[in-house]
């Protein structure tokens, strides 16, 4: 039955329809005036829009300019438009707003479909990368679920974009939305998705990487190449399909990107993996404390946030050379352990371990297992139960983590029997720290050794004793009788054993008993010089631990670190001067403004004599002494100086190489003191720590690049020597100053 409407009832349906169109643009208005002023919910003000704050990464760089890692919550970096490559813009615009140079900040066409698509409670991708810029930096809460509510933040974010297309050009806009977008992993911006992903910056990616990359925007966790790689690689051919039809690339161009595989090279920078972990973690701490002592702040007088502030830190650490001298260790350390784990096979370590049950029960009450079941409550007998039922356990291995199934208590066994080893290597003459290996593993063991942890130094304190000797006057030729001396210190009396190497009878040279290590004839020393002097030299050449003034130093009784004797070591390859080991070169805001610049302290602690002779001396260590194997089995034969240390029991290992170039200090021994190497052979340090150095040494020389030549020698005083080194004239001069002597007798 059909019903005709006449003209009165259509003129009356027509101005329902107007009625409601009137109203519903009356109503969008409204609230778009409301939402103007702030009603609800507050609008970023014009300096914020022109100052916007987002969280970047603060960036650690090598001498040679690459990235040693970050410091982040969120790891952002921000670059600029000129250092993204065309094929990242070409390949946003053509996935996300390919009317983006054409519009003011809404695409008006489908703007409204988002209100209506938002008012059944769907989401719909219209917004264009203005609006997504404005909700990522100028958010001021999360999307609500309730649609009415989400209206009104898109409506918030609507007007904030107009607000930017006003203040910004199209350039600024793209570049700050790719610097602020989310890559997943933990990686913000698209310089750090670059690097993350792909191992390279943001100007060198290609059109399949940047496709890539741009289909993460959308889902960073559900499109990561990473986990889901399939899916990716189809959401990549999307946007390369999208470039070739806006126009970015050829149909070629993009068939041919689409048959490449994803090729990523995943690169996840965080606090435990990458190059120097420990450095960058004792670097962290230094710069909070430098920023407060210093008083440096931003410009509104609020303190910086390493995490947050995005400063650049220019470091002295050569990458090459920190690479070389962590496969050093990892390439020696794992021969150790085997030697390690061989010599204790089959021995009851309950009996033949010096405080055995207390060592393992301070390393359970130690651990993150005993400290978290504590703070559930158990009992002590629960936590016993626990640490002695098989659990599936993550532990350290120098072939890589693994999982086993393991008791608790078997693990802290199995840690307190690991090696740990430390290096530092420094120029001598700048003082600036080289490479810097603080540990074995940093995610399992973080506590760095070249800084913060000091042992026992043993025979590597010699050298100190001896350049009093030499500053007084003693030559290298001096010989004295190799038998003990007792010293009466302090109404005590004291006489070393006779060390840890061969006992050699007779009378020697100075510089033979230095080469050897013996003891006797340093404790002889010693005697004739007093404990103060040594302390004071000591501390004059940067050591900073307590030096006790009694006698046992001259061999080494005191404990120092590896970043301090590195240093002491260096007065010696330097004429004579202490420049204080330093890692820091200078600190950059974001904006590549210095806001702090490091100086390096230097003193005299030595004379150039005197520290020349003692290169001489240390040299000895290498060509006839304990160093020997430098030569004979690493075929290192150009001017090294050096001194191996062993301290009692076996417990430290200690080599501290010098060159005119490079000083490097290494330590190796267990985390407790009473495990340790039942044998001198295998716990000394010639066998315990010398090989990396060598390894670490061999590298370095076969790279050209890094000037450190071999056929160079320790710079003589500019002052002719009055001591004499030939110990064939040495002996002339001292039989006849005999027969002189003989004479005047008469």
């Amino acid at each position: 039955m059909d019903v005709k409407l006449s003209q009165q009832d259509i003129k009356r349906y027509n101005w329902y329809i107007w009625r409601f169109f009137i109203a519903c643009f009356a109503l969008v208005v409204i609230l778009i005036g409301l939402t103007t002023f702030g009603v609800f919910g507050t609008l970023p003000s014009l300096r914020e829009l022109e100052n916007p704050k987002s969280d970047q990464a603060s960036v650690i760089y090598s001498s040679d300019k690459q990235i040693l890692g970050k410091y982040y919550k969120t790891n952002r970096s921000n670059v600029t438009y000129k250092d993204i490559s065309p094929n990242v813009i070409n390949a946003l615009i053509a996935k996300e707003d390919n009317h983006f140079f054409t519009h003011s900040g809404i695409d008006f066409g489908r703007s409204f479909t988002i209100i209506l698509y938002g008012m059944i409670g769907k989401k719909q991708g219209a917004s264009t990368i203005t609006q997504q810029l404005a909700k990522n930096m100028f958010a001021l809460e999360k999307p609500a679920h309730n649609p009415i509510k989400r209206i009104l933040q898109k409506l918030r974010e609507l007007i904030i974009a107009i607000r930017i297309e006003k203040h910004y050009t199209k350039q600024e806009i793209i570049t700050m939305y790719l610097n602020t977008v989310d890559f997943g992993s933990s990686t913000f911006g698209i310089s750090s998705a670059a690097l993350t992903y792909f191992n390279t910056t943001p100007a060198k990616l290609t059109a399949d990487q940047a496709a890539t990359l741009i289909q993460m925007l959308t889902a960073p966790t559900a499109n990561s190449p990473i986990r889901h790689p399939n899916k990716a690689l189809i959401g990549r051919n999307l946007v390369l399909k999208r470039m070739a039809d806006e126009g970015y690339l050829s149909e070629g161009q993009a068939n041919e990107s689409k048959a490449r595989p994803l090729g990523i090279d995943y690169h996840p920078i965080n606090h435990t993996e990458g190059l120097a972990p420990y450095f960058r973690a004792t670097l962290k701490n230094e710069l909070k404390k430098l920023l407060v002592d210093k008083n440096i702040n931003k410009s509104d007088g609020t303190p910086y946030d390493l995490d947050r502030d995005g400063l650049r830190i220019y470091t002295t650490i050569d990458y090459t050379m920190q690479q070389y001298a962590e496969e050093a260790q990892r390439e020696y350390m794992r021969k150790l352990q085997n030697q390690f784990n061989e010599h204790w096979h089959g021995h009851n370590l309950a009996k033949e371990i010096h405080n055995y049950a207390y060592l393992i029960k301070m390393g359970i009450q130690k651990s993150d297992r005993y400290k978290e079941l504590k703070a559930l409550g158990k009992t002590d007998e629960e936590i016993s139960q626990n640490f002695n039922t098989p659990d599936m356990l993550n532990l350290f291995t120098w072939k890589g983590d693994i999982d086993t199934l393991m008791k608790p208590i078997d693990s802290i066994v199995y840690c307190k029997f690991l090696l740990r080893n430390a290096l530092m290597s420094m120029d001598p003459t700048t003082g600036y720290v080289k490479a810097w290996v603080g540990g074995t593993n940093f995610e399992h063991f973080n506590y760095d050794q070249v800084y913060a942890g000091t042992r026992q130094v043993g025979s590597t304190a010699k050298p100190f004793t001896y350049a009093v000797a030499i500053d007084n006057a003693y030559s290298p030729c001096l010989q004295v009788n190799n038998v003990p001396d007792t010293i009466y210190y302090d109404g005590q009396k004291w006489c070393p054993s006779s060390g840890r190497t061969e006992t050699i009878p007779g009378p020697l040279t100075l510089r033979q008993a230095l080469a050897h290590s013996q003891n006797w004839i340093t404790a002889h020393l010693m005697k004739e010089l007093t404990p103060i002097p040594v302390v004071e030299l000591i501390k004059k050449m940067g050591v900073t631990s307590p030096i006790p003034a009694v006698p046992s130093i001259c061999i080494g009784s005191f404990d120092a670190s590896v970043y301090d004797m590195t240093g002491a070591y260096s007065v010696f390859a330097n004429q004579g001067v202490w420049t204080q080991p330093s890692y820091l070169l200078r600190i950059e805001d974001k904006n590549g403004n210095e806001i702090y610049s490091n100086h390096v302290q230097r003193k005299q602690a030595l004379s150039e004599q005197t520290a020349y002779v003692m290169t001489y001396m240390l040299k000895g260590v290498i060509e006839e002494g304990t160093g020997q194997r430098l030569k004979w089995t690493y075929n290192l034969t150009n001017p090294i100086g050096g001194k191996t240390g062993t301290t009692n029991d076996n417990s430290d290992g200690w080599f501290i190489g010098i060159t005119p170039q490079l000083v490097t200090g290494i330590w190796t021994g267990c985390e407790d003191r009473d495990i340790h190497f039942r044998t001198q052979s295998l716990g000394e340090g010639a066998n315990s720590a010398l090989p990396i150095f060598a390894l670490y040494m061999k590298k370095v020389y076969a790279n050209a690049d890094l000037g450190i030549k071999k056929n160079i020698d320790f710079t003589p005083p500019k002052a002719p020597l009055s001591i004499t080194l030939d110990c064939n004239a040495y002996s002339q001069q001292a039989k006849g100053t005999n027969e002189v002597e003989k004479k005047l007798s008469f």
